[in-house]
């Protein structure tokens, strides 16, 4: 069963930190939050942006990127970055993997990049766009991942009954 998590590093925005929230109570997948935060968690755009589902996530905070490594020492990475050679689409999602996205305002850190080249991955765009929403970007590539994982833990019976009216 695919057990997926979304980091998200030092986020600055509480409305993309509260749609992602949102997304990952929708799907099942757990938020880990890399501190610093642009807001604290009480934040009410968060609260707003994560309506109700906020109670129901499942999120881990960390102290910095070496508390979230000390924590998580086998956790198999993608890094989201403009800078990737591979596109989302061009890689194998394991069941229990880690999608990272970086801070609004500049992204992953490059010292973290460049020790995981492989595991970069980008969204593809055309013109001069710097890059895409946090929150769309984050669902983009998570529901790419549950596609890989064929959607296994969200195939629930009693939907699939109320689709036959």
């Amino acid at each position: 069963m695919a057990e997926l998590n979304i980091i998200l590093y030092e986020p600055e925005m509480p409305g993309n930190t509260g749609n992602i929230g949102r997304t990952c109570v929708a799907t099942g997948t757990k938020l880990h939050l890399i501190e610093p935060l642009g807001f604290r968690i009480n934040d009410k755009t968060l609260k707003r942006a994560g309506m109700d589902y906020w109670e129901q996530l499942d999120v881990t905070r960390y102290d910095d990127w070496n508390d979230f490594m000390e924590r998580n020492p086998k956790a198999k990475i993608y890094f989201a970055t403009t800078k990737a050679k591979h596109t989302y689409t061009e890689v194998n999602y394991e069941p229990d993997c880690f999608i990272m996205f970086g801070k609004e305002s500049a992204g992953i850190p490059e010292e973290i990049l460049v020790e995981h080249p492989e595991e970069c991955i980008r969204i593809p765009m055309v013109g001069d766009i710097r890059s895409l929403n946090l929150s769309n970007s984050a669902a983009i590539v998570l529901y790419e991942a549950l596609r890989q994982n064929n959607f296994d833990h969200m195939q629930l019976e009693g939907e699939l009954h109320r689709l036959h009216w």
